[in-house]
């Protein structure tokens, strides 16, 4: 019964992981329908279909795992004061690291901006407060869903969960680097991922990394949206 659940997770995150990186086919039907030409799609335009890709992710994410979510949701209510806390510690430790390479990378190395970085600053600057929903609510819960409580579902061991999912989430951040300072920016986006996956591991719900992602990505934009 233990490997057939295994072997169910593995299937669920593999269909996630596929959907997560082509989930552009989601908003064809919208494309082909409104005739939209994709070579000349505004930046506003092009943050609102990511954000149609983004809900339609989300619905297909928490259908999978509702039954766990429920019961992680109730974890996370009944000792509320102590899973914010707790995610909240893990963050700023999380944080600082990423503070602390960051400013290694760009001072020390001269690594710049990172490449995900350029892209969301462009949609926060067309579109900045449905980019405070997607970036702010949305994107969170996907991120969070798909690399703490999927790798979570397939991976026992504590460290090798942790490890495992903060490098993905960091490795996400870093697609389409194009050199080896670019590439370094896997450092502070992995500490992060690994602060959430600590968070999550030690509270036993998601809704722990999920509120403290939120928290993160929610002044970051507000951040953008003031500067």
């Amino acid at each position: 019964m233990k490997n057939k659940n295994i072997l169910k997770n593995i299937i669920k995150l593999a269909i996630l992981i596929t959907l997560f990186f082509y989930r552009n086919i989601f908003i064809l039907p919208i494309i082909y329908i409104a005739n939209i030409n994709v070579d000349k799609i505004s930046s506003a335009t092009e943050v609102i279909l990511s954000l149609i890709n983004n809900i339609i992710f989300l619905i297909i994410t928490v259908l999978m795992y509702k039954n766990d979510l429920k019961r992680e949701w109730k974890i996370f209510r009944k000792n509320m004061s102590e899973n914010v806390d707790t995610s909240i510690k893990y963050w700023l430790i999380g944080l600082a690291v990423m503070v602390v390479s960051n400013i290694i990378i760009n001072f020390v190395l001269g690594g710049g901006q990172a490449t995900n970085e350029k892209g969301v600053q462009k949609m926060i600057d067309s579109a900045p407060y449905i980019m405070l929903i997607e970036a702010g609510l949305i994107a969170p819960i996907n991120e969070e869903l798909l690399f703490r409580k999927a790798f979570k579902s397939i991976i026992n061991n504590k460290w090798l969960f942790i490890i495992i999912s903060g490098i993905v989430f960091g490795y996400l951040h870093v697609i389409g680097a194009k050199s080896l300072e670019q590439f370094l920016f896997i450092i502070p986006y992995s500490s992060l991922g690994i602060a959430f996956a600590t968070a999550y591991y030690k509270t036993d719900t998601v809704f722990s990394s999920i509120f403290v992602h939120m928290l993160h990505n929610t002044i970051l934009t507000l951040l953008s949206i003031l500067a």
